[in-house]
C-alpha cells in the first residue's frame, strides 16, 4: 500500500542502493534516476563550506538536474557530509585512502549532515537538513585494517569508509541522531515535507 496521492510521480535522483530501501520501506513507490552532478567542482564552487552548505548545494543540484530531464516529476536530490575539524570527508579511491579516513576518525566523534531537496518543474518546492553524531571506538591501525579485510570492497562506498547498517557497526561506541540521517537520507523530515506538499494522503 502507498500513501502516495499526488498527481505527478516520484524519483529519487540517487544511484543508492540504501536510500531506495529507506525510501520502499516506507512504502512509496518510486522511480530512479541517476544525477550527473560533477560533486566535488560544484562543492569548491559553493560560497557557503559549511557541511550543511554544501549538502544542501549538492541535494540541489541532484534534484534540479533529474527535474530537467523529468518536469513532471517529484524529485529527491540528497547529500551526505562527513565533518571533522572544520575538514569535509570523501569516499576513499583504495584500501590505503579507507584505513587513512578511519585512523583519523578513530576514537573521535564526527558529525555526518545529511541534506534532501525537492524539485519540481526545474524549481525547489521544498528542502531540509538533520545531523548525526557519531563517536567511533579508540581502535588501533591494526583493528582498522581487520575491518576492511572483512568489509571489503563496500568500505569504499561510504564516505567514511564504514557502513552503519552492516559491519561498521563494530566500530563505534554511541551515536546520536536519527538512524536514515545516518543512512543518508533523513526520512523523518523528508515525509514531513511531503506531507506539506500534500503528496502523501497520511
Amino acid at each position: 500500500m502507498s500513501f502516495w496521492i499526488a498527481d505527478h510521480p516520484l524519483v529519487l535522483a540517487s544511484g543508492s542502493a540504501t536510500r531506495h530501501r529507506l525510501l520502499a520501506a516506507a512504502g512509496l513507490v518510486f522511480e530512479r534516476a541517476t544525477p550527473d552532478v560533477d560533486e566535488r567542482a560544484l562543492e569548491d564552487e559553493t560560497p557557503d563550506r559549511s557541511p550543511t552548505g554544501v549538502a544542501t548545494a549538492l541535494a540541489r543540484a541532484k534534484a534540479l538536474d533529474v527535474s530537467a530531464r523529468k518536469p513532471r516529476a517529484l524529485v529527491i536530490g540528497a547529500d551526505q557530509v562527513l565533518s571533522l575539524d572544520g575538514r569535509l570527508f570523501h569516499k576513499s579511491h583504495d584500501r590505503a585512502g579507507a584505513l587513512a579516513t578511519l585512523v583519523h576518525l578513530a576514537g573521535r566523534t564526527h558529525r555526518l549532515t545529511c541534506a534532501f531537496a525537492l524539485a519540481c518543474s526545474g524549481e525547489i518546492v521544498a528542502e531540509g537538513t538533520d545531523a548525526a553524531d557519531m563517536t567511533m571506538r579508540a581502535l588501533e591501525k591494526v583493528a582498522l585494517g581487520l575491518y576492511l579485510d572483512a568489509a571489503g570492497e563496500v568500505a569504499l562506498g561510504s564516505v567514511g569508509a564504514y557502513q552503519w547498517e552492516g559491519l561498521g557497526a563494530h566500530l563505534f561506541e554511541r551515536v546520536e541522531g536519527d538512524h536514515s540521517t545516518i543512512l543518508g537520507l533523513p526520512m523523518l523530515k523528508l515525509l514531513a515535507a511531503l506531507r506539506r506538499l500534500g503528496a502523501l494522503s497520511f
